[in-house]
């Protein structure tokens, strides 16, 4: 099966890949900026339907053919933490994630032109005590950089997360199982 992919971001390549999906990615650009009193769940789920919306408008979008597009965002105490853009902000989300239990919302998008669906995983993740060297640590790594809440699981900050309860997948970016679901209903 070969889809088309509405994102660029590498982590999603990566997890596509690792199921042996082949893809094409498009660039959807997209404004993700939250409307005001929307929840956290709608604003994901929005997201990903608009990315998908604009990946299939791509004019580099030639083929009929599947595609899927996604969002993923760190919610603490109902309050969304996007992509910080300063390292103290990067720091400031740390600190307030350490020994706390968060969500991590993904939503993927797909549609074929004919129809479209979309399905949305939520993962608690619970940090360890993050001492300010390491924090400052991790900041100066810039790992943080670009990512929501400010860490990847997938590298470094996997040493943070004392208990997950959900898609480990779905917190780097793609629930491999749920997007597998929904690519079975477009064969």
């Amino acid at each position: 099966m070969s889809i088309y992919l509405a994102s660029k971001s590498p982590r999603r390549q990566e997890l596509l890949k690792q199921i042996g999906i082949k893809f094409i990615c498009l660039n959807a650009e997209i404004d993700e900026s939250p409307i005001a009193g929307e929840e956290p769940i709608r604003y994901v789920q929005r997201m990903a339907t608009e990315k998908a919306n604009a990946g299939w408008n791509h004019p580099q979008r030639c083929e009929q053919r599947t595609l899927i597009a996604a969002d993923t965002s760190v919610v603490l105490d109902g309050i969304i933490m996007g992509k910080p853009v300063s390292n103290v902000q990067a720091r400031i989300m740390l600190e307030n994630l350490s020994e706390k239990t968060h969500q991590v919302i993904t939503s993927v998008a797909i549609t074929d032109g004919f129809k479209a669906d979309e399905i949305t995983n939520i993962t608690n993740v619970t940090f360890c005590k993050l001492p300010t060297e390491l924090i400052e640590y991790y900041v100066g790594s810039g790992e943080c950089a670009d990512k929501a809440g400010a860490y990847a699981i997938q590298g470094f900050a996997a040493r943070f997360v004392k208990f997950i309860s959900g898609s480990y997948s779905g917190v780097v970016g793609l629930p491999l199982y749920e997007t597998s679901q929904l690519l079975q209903k477009f064969k």
